[in-house]
């Protein structure tokens, strides 16, 4: 079984839509060394949640990891990567930050401790969980 991710995205950067629009899109721009390495560490097939920062803030959807970690394009220097990301379906119903906040469950999950990390890895049973508040059964 492969892992298991959040990436974030601003929508007004760029959103579920696009990404849908798209199909495929090369997840780039990430600048941060932990997040980095989370997408370093991410696999072909590997699911992760699609989450809209600043506006809404919310999970809305699913991606799969289509290519694994290679040189980020947009990057002028350093040794940034990126990987290509699969729109796989929106959730029925977007899971708000204010959900997952209020719920003592998820007190140790990534999104809660490190909320300007942009990539991050979930847990198997964080990730049941918040598809389960968002209303898709895996």
């Amino acid at each position: 079984m492969g892992g298991f991710w959040l990436v974030k995205s601003e929508p007004d950067a760029f959103s579920w839509d696009q990404q849908v629009a798209n199909h495929v899109e090369s997840w780039t721009g990430v600048r941060n060394h932990m997040a980095k390495n989370n997408l370093k560490a991410m696999r072909k097939g590997d699911l992760a949640f699609f989450y809209h920062s600043n506006i809404g803030k919310q999970i809305v959807g699913i991606v799969q990891v289509a290519r694994e970690a290679y040189p980020d394009p947009t990057a002028e220097t350093g040794d940034w990567v990126c990987v290509d990301m699969k729109a796989v379906r929106p959730l029925p119903k977007p899971v708000r930050l204010t959900e997952i906040r209020a719920d003592v469950e998820f007190t140790d999950l990534a999104l809660v401790r490190q909320p300007r990390l942009s990539v991050m890895p979930i847990s198997k049973t964080h990730w049941d969980r918040l598809c389960r508040m968002g209303g898709w059964k895996a």
